[in-house]
């Protein structure tokens, strides 16, 4: 899916208890049905790394900045910057687009309908700007190299109160190597991708709540050759995060998170489900304008 902002947020003054004005799902609190107003524009900006990285080195600052066109409509574009290597090698790793609209809204339960549509990486390592290299691997099947496109569509939606919020997505992908390249023979130039999410949040005390979800992510096709002449079947990954964010205000707010991943693209024969050494962590900062 942002350390240098937190510092510049912590003086900020807090205002008292929020939920005494009432609650609606455009509070920016991290909350996972989070939907705009009208004519109002946010922004999540988060940094973060992994233990695994060779002494924490790769670092990622991402930026999602959005707007409410309609109280029930909202469109966003999300980006990615990845420092490997301690500035050794960078990227710009993604560049997204997406638009939620909000098709039921009854009192705490909301349903959206999301659509997205992605590129990555857009340049990195010194690669040229958008770069098609769409290598083959030895057996002919395209090793997952140069620049792909995503096309994501699916729906969202929960329950949502002031005190506990629980919601759920499915989303289905098709990962190609051209915009619009439909060739969809398995594990060659097309991917189709489910991925499949529930998240919590739940007030602790007043300004403090804990967040805490689940995504499994699974490729449709039964085969892949995305790792160069290496077949791996029903690959897929399962990713658990934990996090605690703090209101600053009705429109602000900053959290920290921890996260680890179950992959099956593991093993000696990258066919088995393994662990990722050490774990993901991160600070982020959400503001609503």
């Amino acid at each position: 899916m942002k350390k240098l902002i937190l510092s510049s947020v912590l003086g900020v003054c807090v205002m008292g208890n929020a939920w005494a004005a009432g609650y609606t799902s455009n509070r920016m609190d991290g909350n996972p049905l989070y939907m705009p107003n009208e004519n109002q524009f946010y922004s999540l900006a988060e940094l973060g790394s992994h233990s695994g990285s060779t002494s924490i080195k790769t670092w990622g600052l991402s930026e999602e900045f959005g707007y409410g066109i309609t109280d029930r409509f909202a469109v966003a574009v999300y980006t990615t910057v990845l420092d490997e290597q301690s500035f050794d090698q960078w990227s710009w790793q993604d560049l997204a687009l997406e638009a939620t609209f909000r098709a039921m809204d009854i009192g705490t339960f909301k349903t959206d309908v999301v659509f997205g549509y992605a590129v990555s990486p857009v340049w990195a390592n010194h690669r040229p700007f958008l770069e098609r290299k769409n290598n083959l691997g030895a057996d002919g099947y395209y090793d997952g190299t140069g620049t792909g496109y995503t096309w994501a569509f699916g729906v969202r939606g929960g329950y949502q109160t002031p005190y506990l919020t629980i919601a759920g997505r499915a989303l289905f992908e098709y990962w190609n190597t051209e915009s619009f390249n439909w060739y969809e023979e398995p594990g060659k130039q097309g991917l189709h991708v489910i991925v499949l999410g529930l998240d919590g949040q739940f007030e602790l005390v007043n300004d403090f709540n804990l967040t805490a979800g689940i995504e499994y992510m699974g490729f449709l096709d039964s085969e892949w050759y995305g790792i160069p002449g290496v077949k791996v079947e029903n690959a897929g990954a399962w990713t658990g995060k934990l996090g605690i964010n703090y209101n600053i205000d009705y429109h602000k707010y900053v959290g920290a998170y921890v996260e680890c991943s179950l992959n099956h693209q593991g093993g000696e024969d990258y066919n088995q489900w393994e662990f990722d050494n050490g774990f993901g962590f991160g600070a982020k900062f959400g503001i609503a304008f």
